[in-house]
């Protein structure tokens, strides 16, 4: 169903893939920005961009059940970070790699921005990711 390259004349990514190709006629999902916000709409792990990816990539889960996927099933991903040097944006992307989404692995480009969309946000995460059909029912017939 998903088809991962990685492309032998360029540098090898260490933990995602250069493309991802998926078969016409398969279901996809286009994830708005998944951002660090509980269910009452406070900004989760202030100050902590560390913390805030986790709540991050859980929201990003709720959000790919919602619609029949799961982590494995992302193709790519644009992780955003309001940060200007390269260690913070490593910290999140330790997180990120850790929590499943490099499986496969998928493409994914990692961002450092100025600002994002809510005060105190440092981290979102856009997603695409396949909808798998959904397996027959197994169960036996009487």
């Amino acid at each position: 169903m998903v088809q991962r390259v990685t492309v032998p004349s360029l540098f090898a990514p260490p933990v995602y893939s250069h493309a991802s190709v998926v078969e016409a006629g398969t279901k996809l999902a286009f994830l708005a920005g998944s951002v660090p916000l509980d269910a009452g709409g406070k900004i989760v792990g202030e100050g902590d961009p560390v913390r805030q990816t986790e709540q991050v990539l859980a929201n990003l889960d709720e959000q790919l059940r919602a619609v029949g996927s799961d982590m494995v099933h992302v193709v790519s991903t644009d992780v955003y970070v309001v940060a200007s040097e390269p260690s913070v944006l490593s910290a999140v992307w330790d997180v990120v790699e850790a929590s499943g989404l490099s499986i496969g692995p998928h493409s994914s480009t990692l961002i450092g921005v100025a600002c994002l969309g809510y005060t105190g946000q440092l981290v979102e995460i856009t997603a695409t990711a396949v909808v798998p059909a959904p397996e027959p029912d197994r169960a036996p017939r009487t």
